[in-house]
């Protein structure tokens, strides 16, 4: 993204904010996710003994879906919140943050755990699960933010959209 582009989101009224260490550190956690599920996965190979016990027939197709799963939540996401500017600001509902309050997040989750299908690397496995706890560090911080300038109305949707996992029926 370009410097005018995201100084230009940073100016808009209608997003609230994120944690200030948010993108770099969820940077830093998808390199080192790479890093060490490539390195353990293809050459070293010190963690990966479950692939022997979980048939690449099962591990592939899993994986293969969690993978278009994660880039569905992410592309849809992403449009929702800045592929337009609302006129007044407000909680977004729509779409699949009618399903989970987020789903960008979430999509990450689903990308890492998508890889792990392919390979099983107990050690990026770790790494996965660092991921997670920062990401619901990350996204606690911005619900706080949201129920500063929303309130009420913020409350009413954490009532009624789960934060991670979509409910199978509503309430």
């Amino acid at each position: 993204m370009t410097h005018k582009r995201k100084k230009a989101l940073h100016q808009r009224d209608d997003l609230t904010g994120e944690h200030a260490v948010g993108d770099a550190g969820q940077m830093i956690i998808a390199c080192l996710f790479a890093a060490i599920w490539i390195s353990d996965a293809f050459f070293f190979k010190y963690t990966t003994f479950l692939n022997q016990y979980v048939p690449n027939g099962f591990r592939t197709p899993c994986g293969i879906i969690l993978l278009v799963l994660s880039g569905y939540l992410a592309k849809t996401g992403l449009s929702i919140v800045f592929g337009e500017e609302r006129e007044k600001p407000g909680v977004i509902r729509k779409g699949v943050f009618g399903v989970i309050r987020h789903p960008v997040y979430m999509s990450e989750i689903l990308l890492y755990l998508g890889f792990l299908m392919l390979s099983i690397s107990l050690a990026a496995a770790l790494m996965w699960i660092i991921a997670i706890v920062f990401l619901h560090y990350i996204s606690r911080h911005e619900e706080k933010l949201l129920l500063e300038r929303f309130g009420k109305e913020y409350e009413q949707y954490m009532r009624e959209v789960p934060m991670w996992i979509p409910r199978l029926r509503k309430k």
